[in-house]
């Protein structure tokens, strides 16, 4: 495909609502060299934020903290609704979102200094809510793990959700903390069409590999769960069963899903997305994204956002029930142990 960002899911740059001036190609024919950067490099910032603890007060999630070691995510799912969070930071939602990242290099001492305040009430702290804590930069920064370290140190619950094969590096102080009942670890699954993926959230590992991993660490006794999400109709809704089998024939003890919304730049990159991969059936998956959320593709209302409304969204819903029971019937994520946490923290990370 001419002009295609191969690698990157978004393929545009819109404009920043938050800025008054912007940069446009009104009139390229008047230009020699086409204005087209052919590949977008990735830029690295680093910043020491003086918090890195959200509380987490949606009632749709179900998590009590998150904290993300990152800003912004090379993995490029065209998706994402943590795009829009890149345009406070005078950036696009766009391909800004996952070509200049922020990397929060203190960030596994903020959460030691937060959960050893005397005021601190011992909850799961999730990882992450909004970029991928296992994205490509962690392989050089560390900061997951250096988090994780943490939780072992203190004996603190965490949770992780990922897309990345990276987490298989931390098995070690997983195996640890899972001995103590302090971890969780999800796996977002989209897909099991690998021609789908790769467009769809191109720098994640395949789905083969994350069926793998979850395989080995529940081997290990790690206790592991999934995300069917998102859900978009038209293109991967008729894989949920099929999802949900092989995720529980590896040993995931748990499923989990949520529908597409295409809340503020989202939206417009999608639009773009889905017309350029998916000329033929552009229309028809907008229109069913619309069908979940009262006509819009956009949806903020607490208790309909995650799941959807209507027709279209209990189909999915059954659908995602009628299976989930089917293969995880009797399966259950252990409860997080919130009696081993140690304020004083222990000597041995391994002990």
């Amino acid at each position: 495909m001419e002009n295609y960002h191969k690698g990157r899911g978004a393929q545009i740059n819109p404009a920043n609502p938050y800025l008054k001036q912007e940069i446009t190609l009104d009139h390229q024919e008047g230009i020699d060299e086409p204005f087209w950067l052919e590949k977008p490099e990735t830029q690295v910032f680093i910043e020491h934020p003086k918090k890195i603890l959200n509380k987490v007060k949606s009632p749709d999630i179900g998590l009590a903290w998150s904290a993300n070691p990152y800003q912004g995510c090379e993995h490029g799912c065209i998706y994402c609704y943590a795009r829009n969070t890149h345009t406070y930071w005078g950036w696009s939602a766009g391909l800004d979102f996952e070509t200049k990242i922020i990397v929060k290099e203190n960030a596994p001492t903020l959460i030691e200094t937060a959960i050893t305040h005397p005021k601190w009430k011992v909850e799961p702290i999730s990882l992450s809510g909004n970029t991928d804590c296992y994205q490509p930069l962690e392989k050089k920064y560390r900061l997951t793990r250096g988090i994780l370290e943490v939780c072992l140190k203190y004996r603190h619950p965490v949770g992780i959700i990922t897309k990345n094969a990276l987490v298989e590096r931390d098995i070690d102080i997983l195996q640890s903390l899972a001995e103590l009942g302090l971890v969780h670890v999800y796996f977002s699954i989209t897909t099991l069409n690998e021609k789908l993926r790769s467009v769809l959230e191109p720098r994640t590992a395949t789905t083969a590999k994350k069926l793998a991993l979850i395989r080995k660490l529940s081997a290990l006794g790690i206790p592991v769960g999934i995300m069917n999400a998102p859900i978009i109709p038209g293109l991967n809704e008729q894989e949920i069963p099929v999802i949900l089998k092989a995720s529980a024939e590896a040993g995931a003890l748990r499923a989990g899903y949520t529908v597409i919304r295409l809340n503020g730049q989202v939206g417009d990159l999608f639009y773009d997305w889905v017309k350029k991969n998916f000329p033929e059936r552009a229309g028809k998956v907008l229109q069913k994204i619309k069908n979940l959320h009262g006509g819009k593709v956009n949806d903020s209302r607490w208790g309909k956002r995650m799941q959807g409304d209507g027709e279209e969204a209990m189909v999915i819903n059954r659908l995602f029930h009628i299976h989930s029971e089917i293969n995880f019937k009797g399966k259950e994520m252990p409860p997080y142990n919130l009696k081993a946490f140690i304020k004083a923290g222990q000597l041995n990370l391994f002990t």
